[in-house]
């Protein structure tokens, strides 16, 4: 069976591109209602007004109802869906989500996010010596894009590096839709418990980081549960989200050589490169689903209250209505704005880091490796994930 007759719609693609019935979605229709792997059915918004209006509007498009759908096999009681979802921005709206980020924010300011600058430059500098000592070929998901951000956001959060092929092992698990919902269900609490474990251990002697912090700061605010949930989604996305962008950011440029040409030939361009490729690639497919708290209307179409409304975000990235020229990978375009990090109130709270992240290891990369270039191994990609990317991508230089 292949993966367009088993991937959810949403998170179908061809190599970079979303399908092209996904791009007919949008063109034609804007709104459609499809089927999902969870048991119940959902309305897909494809253009960029209405994914913006979507994500613009928490009291219409409700991120906490959303977690009242019970996925097929689901066993959990009522109180342990609750432990489960305390701490989890992305499961609560305002005034809940509200207070938790306020708490969060300013650990994720730019004036903060600058003191980690030299400690990044740092990391890449080490990885890159790594690879150069080990020689060509070699895997720049393995060598590079994936230990890197996990590097960086274990030293924030406090999580100990040396656990990270085990927190790798169960985010994997965690984020893979083809498995049945027990096994992810069951890497979920397993990294739960091994986050107890690190939030007990700040309690205790909070350290400088940014779990010591939180329990210095904000310990009477916060509950164990919501300090563990906390730590499990920034650690999870910390590392899974720019991982996957370094990987498949770097296949893309060498595959447009006349977009890499002309980042080596003026490096000021590099903000840009790392915005036009958020929006190109949109390696969130949808982030998370909403359900309507009344009826709207969104293209032309009535959607009542209390259904299921998902975003696609390659889609609405990569509409015309937005953009020229959508499909094209054109890093001269600057920050227009695209929702690669969701947009209004879960808008991406750790893009300020990603984006440094980004901007320090691409250009680092390349200047390294002039002649960096695909070994002709194709690179595997990861289909069935709720994050895109590649799995392995063997180059050589």
């Amino acid at each position: 069976m292949s993966d367009a007759m088993t991937l959810p719609l949403h998170m179908r693609r061809n190599g970079f591109d979303p399908v092209p019935e996904l791009s007919s979605v949008r063109d034609d229709e804007g709104v459609r209602k499809v089927p999902t792997p969870f048991g119940v059915e959902a309305w897909l918004v494809s253009r960029f007004a209405d994914v913006r209006e979507v994500l613009g509007d928490p009291a219409r498009f409700s991120n906490a109802r959303a977690m009242a759908f019970r996925p097929a096999g689901e066993q959990y009681s009522e109180e342990q869906r609750e432990r489960a979802r305390a701490g989890n921005l992305l499961a609560f709206d305002p005034p809940e989500h509200t207070r938790l980020r306020r708490i969060l924010t300013p650990e994720f300011t730019m004036r903060r996010m600058r003191r980690l600058e030299p400690r990044i430059h740092q990391i890449v500098q080490e990885h890159l010596d790594a690879m150069e000592r080990a020689g060509s070929p070699a895997d720049l998901v393995s060598a590079f894009a994936l230990p890197i951000p996990s590097l960086v956001i274990c030293e924030l959060l406090g999580v100990p590096y040396a656990d990270r092929d085990d927190f790798q092992r169960r985010t994997g698990k965690l984020l893979d839709i083809s498995l049945p919902f027990e096994r992810r269900a069951a890497a979920s609490q397993e990294q739960r418990d091994y986050m107890a474990e690190l939030v007990a251990a700040a309690r205790a002697e909070p350290g400088e980081d940014m779990l010591g912090m939180l329990v210095r700061e904000h310990g009477d605010d916060l509950t164990t549960d919501e300090l563990v949930g906390i730590a499990a989604l920034l650690l999870l996305a910390g590392h899974e989200t720019t991982s996957n962008m370094l990987g498949l950011g770097t296949l893309a440029l060498l595959r447009h050589p006349d977009q890499l040409d002309l980042l080596r030939k003026e490096p000021e361009r590099i903000s840009a490169t790392v915005e036009e490729l958020l929006r190109w690639l949109s390696i969130v497919h949808s982030g998370t689903s909403k359900v309507t708290t009344t009826e709207v209307e969104l293209s032309g179409v009535r959607i009542p209250a209390g259904e299921v409304v998902m975003c696609v975000l390659p889609a609405a990235n990569r509409d015309p209505a937005y953009i020229s020229e959508p499909d094209r990978l054109d890093i001269t375009r600057g920050d227009l704005g695209h929702v690669a990090f969701g947009h209004g109130v879960h808008h991406c709270l750790g893009a300020p880091l990603a984006r440094m992240e980004m901007r320090i290891a691409f250009p680092a990369l390349f200047e390294r490796f002039p002649g960096l270039r695909e070994t002709g191994t194709a690179p595997q990609f990861r289909s069935f994930n709720v994050v895109y990317g590649l799995s392995a991508f063997e180059v050589a230089w």
